[in-house]
């Protein structure tokens, strides 16, 4: 399964706690990340994460693009609601393509822990199997 692991600066911290907690359930996916926080991560937990460009510099396009091409299972985006993000369009857009393409996201802790237990019980393997380049209708 691939994963994206996205934060905002004043979440980067709760990401890392995530993923060190569900460590042994993610290291069996494949993570990518945009550019700081996927070094951040992986650097705490010692998991391959492969990286993007930072969010503002286009990873979340990136991100968004692997989405549109079926590559993407799951997006766990740790959002920062209380600060303007000069990015926010690409922020949008990409959560516009998990819902247009039906892809799993998260935007905080709570919501997260929940998609993470789902994949330990095998929850989207169904999903995996009918990856197409359209759209669910």
């Amino acid at each position: 399964m691939n994963i994206a692991l996205i934060a905002h600066d004043k979440k980067k911290d709760d990401l890392i706690r995530l993923v060190r907690a569900y460590a042994h359930i993610l290291k069996h996916h494949h993570l990518f990340a945009t550019g700081t926080t996927g070094k951040r991560v992986a650097e705490a937990t010692g998991l391959p994460v492969h990286c993007f460009k930072s969010g503002p510099l286009g990873g979340d396009q990136e991100i968004g693009a692997a989405v549109a091409r079926g590559e993407m299972d799951m997006i766990l985006f740790f959002r920062d609601p209380l600060t303007a993000q000069p990015h926010e369009p690409d922020v949008s857009a990409l959560m516009r393509l998990c819902d247009v393409y039906s892809i799993p996201l998260a935007t905080n802790m709570g919501g997260s822990e929940i998609l993470v237990r789902s994949i330990e019980q095998g929850d989207f393997e169904a999903r995996m199997l009918d990856h197409n380049d359209e759209p669910p209708a």
